[in-house]
């Protein structure tokens, strides 16, 4: 992609409005505008960010056994009132009414509408587990939306709901869910640490956080630090074997974490001091199981062995994706600009003409575009007649994992600059050293993320 025909507003001063990193360099970096408050467009480069991570997501949900579907984002009040929760649910319903005054609202979650289509069309407990998710845009009416789309009106969310036949089962669901969060974070770069929750407006007996640590956080946390370190599930964890999925499951819950609503400051006082991590964190995920809260009242019930009805056991799972954009930012960011993980870097790779306009410099942008193209990395390509300083501030903004700095004095001595954007190292290589250094390093940081064709052949 050719920045001089891309739609990317950059903005030079930090808008006033902006309270966090996150959203002040959203904005900069031109991912998203603020259209009324709490409600954001995506613009171009947010949005390659936003499938980038729902990629990430939807590949792990389906590699748990969760099927994709699409529910509307208006629903019948009606479906609320059998549940009991349309009055209790409070003023962040947005209710409204069509044009036959039949009462709406603009769901801000979906365990009623699913249990309704669960209801419709599953008779046997032979059809269980079930577990359908989607991800669809939500609104909350928040009385105070601020920090961006941290904490917006209108926002992304994968939703996934399950259905089991009993108790034991909808536990094992459960811990799918567990064990896929776990790896969903850990391919954006992230450690997310479950952390004992409390259910809120969803309800239930059992219910998990998952926190990322940051300067910026949102709340306080409280955990042992040997989290920092557990290895992540592998990809070729059987998501069947039950006693597989309970060690990791235990093992991510075997030591102390809390949020401050959980918090027991005697517990984690007892904690060596040396293991004791209090800190700010973020909520990247929520997972709750809830039995039949709302299978029993609206009547979601199969036919089981021996022919009688048995009320199925649910649980609800949900991550959001436009939240997770800016909670990665909080994690990673310099004085510069934005630091993105490689897996989800709305380019893999910027390169930069720092002559426009010259035959030498031009021609090999072009080669380096075409290499990088074959092997399957995305290129942002500055051919913007624009200072050199310029160009790297905006790269440097952005975030994008590498660049590649292409000017006449290197040129001519047979060397291009590339840069890491995370850590700041620079080399000047030849061109085809530094396609194969780029090409090998993201290769190596996105394993399994379905976005190269070598990615690919490696399932």
């Amino acid at each position: 992609m050719r920045l001089s025909k891309y739609f990317l507003p950059i903005l030079r001063e930090t808008p006033k409005e902006a309270e966090i990193v996150s959203h002040r360099l959203m904005l900069r970096a031109g991912m998203i505008r603020q259209e009324a408050a709490g409600i954001y467009a995506w613009l171009p480069l947010g949005l390659r960010v936003l499938n980038n991570i729902n990629a990430i997501i939807r590949d792990e949900q389906n590699r748990a056994g969760a099927i994709e579907c699409l529910m509307p984002t208006i629903q019948s009040a009606d479906l609320w009132r059998e549940s009991g929760r349309y009055e209790a649910y409070g003023k962040e319903m947005l209710r409204i009414a069509d044009r036959h005054q039949r009462e709406m609202l603009f769901g801000p979650t979906n365990e009623e509408m699913i249990t309704e289509i669960f209801r419709a069309y599953v008779r046997s407990y032979k059809d269980l587990p079930l577990n359908l998710y989607h991800i669809q845009w939500k609104f909350r009416d928040e009385v105070r939306p601020r920090f961006g789309v941290m904490r917006s009106r209108e926002f992304l969310m994968k939703d996934a709901y399950s259905f089991d036949i009993d108790a034991l089962a909808g536990r094992h669901s459960y811990n799918r869910m567990f064990v896929a969060y776990l790896r969903t974070f850990a391919r954006m770069g992230l450690t997310a640490i479950p952390m004992a929750a409390e259910s809120g407006p969803i309800g239930g007996s059992l219910s998990h956080e998952f926190i990322i640590l940051a300067a910026t956080g949102e709340s306080e946390v409280y955990c042992h630090k040997d989290y920092l370190g557990f290895p992540t599930p592998p990809a070729s964890i059987d998501f069947d074997d039950a006693a597989a999925l309970e060690a990791v499951v235990g093992k991510w819950t075997s030591l102390y974490a809390a949020t401050s609503e959980k918090h027991d400051e005697a517990v984690f006082a007892a904690l060596p001091e040396g293991a004791r991590v209090a800190a700010r964190g973020i909520e990247v995920g929520h997972i709750f199981y809830f039995g039949t809260k709302y299978s029993a009242p609206m009547r979601a019930v199969v036919n089981g062995p021996d022919g009688r009805e048995i009320v199925v056991q649910m649980g609800s799972y949900g991550i959001g994706p436009s939240r997770l954009a800016a909670a990665i930012i909080e994690a990673s960011h310099d004085e510069n600009g934005i630091v993105w993980p490689a897996p989800i870097a709305p380019f893999h790779v910027g390169v930069a003409d720092l002559k426009p306009g010259d035959a030498a410099t031009g021609a090999a942008c072009a080669e380096l575009c075409q290499q990088f193209e074959n092997a399957g990395i995305e290129v942002l390509y500055d051919d913007r007649d624009e200072r050199p300083g310029a160009k790297f501030a905006t790269l440097d903004l952005i975030g994008l994992p590498w660049q590649v700095i292409v000017g006449p004095k290197g040129l001519s001595g047979g060397q291009v600059e590339v840069k890491q954007r995370s850590a700041g190292e620079r080399a000047m290589l030849a061109p085809q050293d530094a396609v194969a250094r780029v090409v090998g390093a993201i290769r190596e940081a996105q394993p399994l993320c379905g976005r190269t064709p070598q990615c690919e052949m490696r399932r």
